[in-house]
């Protein structure tokens, strides 16, 4: 036994440093585990234990290594609970004020007192009574609905015929015609009438026109009753939804 721990003592001192001068070695925790214990019977307290030098053991700190590839994203954990609300905010300022709502409107509804009878030209109804002209869209002068909203419009014509004679007109827009009324000759004077929606444009002009005389025609009125009426109104805005 004595023969073999020669030379491990041996080995172990390259290790192994002794400690400085003067200094008193700390016993050995494993040997000591309170402080007021005295030292074990078989260590010689002549010799001083001696101390691991770590600098031969811990080497030098390498270069730091390339950085590896992304790994593979975790499936999606589950969804938390929901959080307390937080406090209410501050009020926020004041918005710029928006555009007053706009409502787009068109009618009129007018009458002759007055019968017409065929010439060698076109003739065009004027009117003599005026029943409903919303801003002035109607020109009683000229006898023309004059467009200043547009969109789709409706227009009624209403004539009495007179006897023995033809009832020939036209509802008119922009200088084309868009629908007759007709009647034939016959003993007995009727009223009769014409109806039809467009879709007119800002400028845009409707009016009622007589046919030329290729064959007499005419349009009954008296000064005392108004047998002959043109109205139209404004059923949708171009601009709305």
């Amino acid at each position: 036994m004595e023969g073999l721990w020669a030379p491990g003592v041996l080995l172990l001192s390259c290790l192994l440093l002794p400690s400085p001068a003067g200094t008193q070695p700390n016993p050995d925790p494993r040997l000591r585990t309170d402080p007021g214990e005295a030292p074990s019977p078989h260590h010689d307290a002549s010799q001083p234990l001696p101390q691991i030098n770590m600098t031969i053991l811990k080497g030098e700190k390498g270069d730091r290594g390339e950085r590896g590839m992304q790994g593979k994203f975790g499936k999606t954990g589950v969804a938390g609970s929901r959080g307390h609300a937080g406090p209410k905010g501050q009020k926020g300022s004041v918005g710029a004020p928006g555009e007053s709502c706009k409502s787009h409107y068109a009618a009129f509804s007018v009458g002759r007192k007055k019968p017409l009878h065929s010439n060698d030209y076109y003739q065009t109804l004027i009117f003599d009574t005026e029943f409903v002209n919303l801003y002035n869209h109607f020109n009683m002068f000229t006898g023309k609905f004059y467009c200043y909203v547009p969109g789709i419009y409706y227009f009624s014509l209403n004539v009495h015929t007179w006897n023995q004679k033809e009832t020939y007109l036209h509802i008119m827009r922009n200088g084309s015609e868009v629908v007759i009324l007709y009647a034939q000759v016959s003993d007995r004077s009727i009223m009769q009438s014409q109806s039809v929606m467009l879709e007119l444009r800002e400028q845009d002009e409707v009016w009622v026109r007589l046919y030329k005389g290729e064959r007499e025609n005419a349009v009954f009125s008296d000064e005392y009753d108004t047998y002959i009426t043109f109205s139209g109104h404004l059923i949708k805005y171009s601009g709305d939804p």
